[in-house]
């Protein structure tokens, strides 16, 4: 097993991320580091070099931030059939690398599993999934802090085994996710079982997800309080992907303008509402026009291409 590790903006938390996984008793055979960050500090920077000259990872620079274009390079440099995807800001249970291992060892079928993420508001719990949602949402309210193990729909990727081939064969990731890439996760998790794979959840494969407050993701503010397409245009986008209709498409985003200011922050702070109106309105049309861009490139039933070129 690989395991890749896409990172922006961290410092002193990647480090110790690192540090634990060289620690795990069964530990990988190869650590990708998919570095997007321009640069770290001084400490950072000596300890990744350190690791990166003595083999214990391999630190690989990317000039440009994308989370899906890292994983992408990251799924194509592995040298291990599986690859597991683990985010910059955790801690790892001792035997998360032997459980994903395991199970696609007794389970030669599995295309993905996706191990438990305890939030630092969460516990683990011994719950099932409630399997309440449909259509676009199917599995948007699975319970990753679970401790069972059960079929899933839906993935969270800073703890997400693939096996390479299979990946790659659909595409990877799909690249035209933008700014926070949300949903980018689900719709791999569409992809990937729609050409007959099938995933598993993992409620003993877990690590402790720390949320650092600097670099990831947020590196593109709050999404409350922000006019920018960044934060809302992943969801429009999937939707558009992978509505069964126009009118399924254009009801999940006009539901998902209108719920996302009306939120308990906005009721409460009412003159922030037009301006994550405006940034809604943006990102649904920066999803038709990313839409209108993949359908003058691609036939709509071919998967996602990964540009197969190392930037």
């Amino acid at each position: 097993m690989s395991i890749v590790i896409p990172t922006l903006g961290r410092d002193a938390v990647l480090a110790s991320t690192i540090e634990s996984l060289l620690a795990l008793p069964s530990p990988a055979a190869e650590i990708l580091v998919v570095d997007q960050s321009p640069e770290h500090d001084q400490s950072t920077t000596e300890q990744l070099t350190r690791w990166n000259a003595t083999g214990s990872i391999r630190w690989i620079r990317l000039p440009k931030p994308s989370i899906t274009r890292s994983m992408n390079h990251g799924l194509r440099e592995a040298s291990s059939p599986l690859v597991l995807f683990l985010d910059d800001d955790i801690r790892p249970n001792a035997d998360l690398v032997a459980v994903h291992a395991a199970a696609h060892a007794q389970c030669p079928q599995l295309w993905a599993t996706v191990g438990q993420v305890i939030q630092p508001w969460q516990k683990p719990q011994p719950i099932d999934a409630p399997r309440g949602l449909t259509g676009l949402r199917r599995d948007e309210d699975f319970p990753f802090h679970s401790t069972r193990e059960m079929e899933v729909h839906n993935v969270m990727a800073g703890n997400l085994c693939v096996h390479r081939d299979r990946a790659l064969s659909i595409g990877g990731f799909d690249e035209n996710f933008q700014g926070a890439a949300y949903r980018f996760e689900t719709e791999f998790a569409r992809r990937l079982e729609a050409a007959g794979g099938s995933i598993r959840f993992l409620g003993s494969a877990g690590i402790d997800h720390l949320r650092v407050e600097k670099g990831g993701t947020r590196v593109s503010g709050s999404h409350l309080t922000s006019p920018s397409p960044s934060h809302g245009v992943g969801d429009h986008y999937y939707a558009m992907l992978h509505a069964q209709s126009a009118c399924e498409a254009n009801g999940y985003c006009l539901r998902r303008i209108l719920r996302e200011v009306r939120t308990k922050f906005h009721l409460t702070h009412p003159w922030w509402i037009p301006v994550k109106l405006l940034g809604e309105v943006r990102a649904y049309l920066a999803a038709r026009r990313l839409m209108r861009d993949r359908m003058k490139v691609f036939n709509p039933s071919d998967p996602i291409k990964v540009n197969e070129q190392a930037p």
